[in-house]
């Protein structure tokens, strides 16, 4: 078995094809945020934030799979836009919570909506059993 495994037109490795996959997704996403111009960790953090509710920096930080300083930056933009707030945690006063505001919640739900859409027309070409199949072989990679 080697390690450069070819696709099926022979010119390129799997890990080329990934690689070039990965990137025009990453373009696409970016491109996708404009509208909002967050970037995509901050995206990401106010993702977070809208599934999990209220959640103290140092477990935004886990969540986001950034160092505890850079989920504080981010926090720290999101906070001068007026899509987080800081508030003290009752079950700890040392301790503070980060919550989106409601235009944080406005603007991640818009995200999150155009985010699927364009996962859809990224993905739209393959049929349900390519998608199902990509999605299974995603699933064992990541783990």
């Amino acid at each position: 078995m080697t390690e450069d495994t070819t696709t099926d037109s022979g010119d390129e490795s799997l890990a080329e094809t990934f690689w070039a996959v990965a990137s025009r997704l990453r373009r696409q996403t970016r491109d996708s945020l404009a509208p909002w111009d967050v970037t995509p960790s901050q995206s990401r953090a106010l993702g977070v934030l809208g599934r999990h509710g209220e959640v103290r920096p140092g477990t935004l930080a886990e969540h986001l799979h950034i160092a505890p300083r850079s989920a504080t930056e981010v926090i720290d933009d999101l906070q001068a836009r007026g899509l987080v707030e800081r508030r003290p945690d009752p079950g700890d006063r040392r301790a503070t919570l980060v919550a989106l505001t409601a235009e944080g919640t406005r603007i991640s739900a818009d995200i999150r909506a155009a985010r699927r859409a364009e996962a859809d027309r990224f993905f739209g070409h393959l049929d349900d059993g390519d998608r199902a199949e990509l999605a299974r072989i995603l699933r064992t990679l990541r783990a």
